[in-house]
């Protein structure tokens, strides 16, 4: 009887271990190239995240400009955009009565956090205005860029330069429209 049971076991242990299944050669050739295809793809796309980080900062430029023009727009009343280049830095502004006083007026304040922002910085500005201040970009209630507030004169395009990561992109407002674009020098480097 005791040899009946054990040739039971064994059947039944000898019959479970036939049902089990390993990976073929094969298989696991097939699993490592696809890693490695996997691989090869995405760390040269890594060592590209402070060109990401720079371009995340041209966004953010461009989103604040629009934002501040669709102010102007819904709250038909100037609002500006005064840029502090030297700082890394610019701010949001109301012009009440066509006033430009930033430690009053300010509703935003952005300062690049440089190493977040792949060592972004705001390089120089190019706008016309009659503050005679370059960096200064004002929108009228109909969100077009003018001279001073309530002057209804559109300025020449105006420039912010963006440079990080050896890159540079150079965001555009347009005179007359309040259209922002953004170029990036041919060579793509400073």
């Amino acid at each position: 009887m005791l040899a009946a049971y054990c040739g039971e076991l064994g059947e039944g242990f000898m019959g479970s271990a036939r049902l089990q299944r390993a990976y073929t050669l094969v298989e696991l050739l097939i699993v490592v190239t696809i890693l490695g295809i996997a691989a090869a793809i995405v760390v040269p796309a890594m060592g590209d995240a402070g060109i990401l980080r720079v371009q995340s900062a041209v966004r953010q430029v461009v989103s604040d400009i629009n934002y501040v023009q669709s102010e102007a727009i819904a709250h038909q009343e100037p609002k500006a955009i005064l840029f502090y280049p030297s700082e890394n830095r610019y701010v949001l502004l109301d012009m009440p009565g066509g006033t430009v006083d930033p430690s009053r007026y300010a509703f935003q304040n952005t300062r690049f956090n440089t190493s977040g922002m792949g060592d972004a910085t705001i390089d120089s500005c190019a706008f016309t205005n009659s503050f005679g201040n370059a960096n200064l970009l004002i929108f009228d209630e109909q969100g077009m860029p003018v001279l001073s507030a309530g002057s209804g004169t559109a300025p020449t395009n105006g420039t912010v330069l963006i440079r990080g990561s050896g890159q540079s992109f150079t965001i555009t407002v347009e005179g007359y429209t309040g259209r922002v674009s953004v170029t990036r020098p041919a060579s793509g480097g400073t």
